[in-house]
């Protein structure tokens, strides 16, 4: 029953793994051409699964940011991880004890979240690692084989390899923006402080404008579009 569970998991996370492994390539070839070795790229995935943080956080380090900036940085981008890990406390299984659950917060992502969410039946520990392990094996393995190819690769090829992550992100912000305006506003909001903050602002590091433009664009977005409170 037990390897039963951990199998299930590790079959759900297969299709999230194959994603991470051809966004994560992008991800390694970025993290060489700042400066990174391909160990270093690698033990980064390896001990973080937040694709638009390890992007910011290595940003910071080819900057020569602050370790206050770089902490900053990865509160404002990941803060969501800590919501989503209280969401799906509601429907963890009796045996989800604390140590299980702090083992498990480690491996809480927007895709591991999304498939934990659907599940009808409450949620084990061994389910959860099961499709953790092989998510996080999917996404350290991408970084390596793209930090590794960063090396050898052209100059050009390594550029157009490297889009790959940002391909990813314009994936998660486009579907929801032609839905909702109030995405949109926050998104182009976003957008342009960013532009203001490249030529306008030149000396504001990049940590501190990515934690300026996204909470300036959120606090924006919840001004304008305020989510109306659900009758009970």
């Amino acid at each position: 029953m037990k390897n039963s569970a951990f199998l299930k998991g590790m079959a759900h996370g297969i299709p999230i793994a194959l994603g991470y492994l051809s966004v994560s390539f992008g991800f390694g070839i970025m993290a060489v051409k700042s400066g990174l070795s391909v160990l270093e790229s690698t033990l980064i995935s390896l001990t973080n699964l937040t694709s638009a943080g390890q992007a910011a956080g290595v940003e910071v380090i080819a900057s020569g940011g602050t370790l206050a900036e770089m902490v900053l940085v990865q509160l404002t981008i990941n803060i969501r991880y800590a919501l989503m890990s209280l969401s799906l406390s509601q429907k963890l299984d009796k045996n989800f004890t604390f140590p299980h659950r702090m083992a498990a917060a480690f491996g809480i992502t927007d895709e591991i979240f999304g498939v934990c969410a659907a599940q009808k039946e409450p949620l084990t520990p061994l389910y959860m690692y099961g499709m953790i392990l092989i998510a996080a094996l999917g996404w350290t393995a991408g970084t390596f084989l793209g930090a590794f190819a960063g090396q050898l690769l052209p100059a050009p090829v390594s550029a157009a390899l490297g889009i790959v992550l940002y391909g990813m992100f314009l994936a998660l912000i486009v579907p929801p923006s032609r839905k909702e305006k109030s995405v949109l506003c926050v998104v182009l909001t976003a957008a342009l402080l960013s532009v203001i903050c490249k030529y306008l602002l030149p000396g504001l590091s990049g940590g501190f404008a990515v934690i300026l433009c996204a909470v300036s664009a959120s606090v924006l977005g919840a001004l304008l579009f305020p989510r109306k409170e659900e009758s009970a």
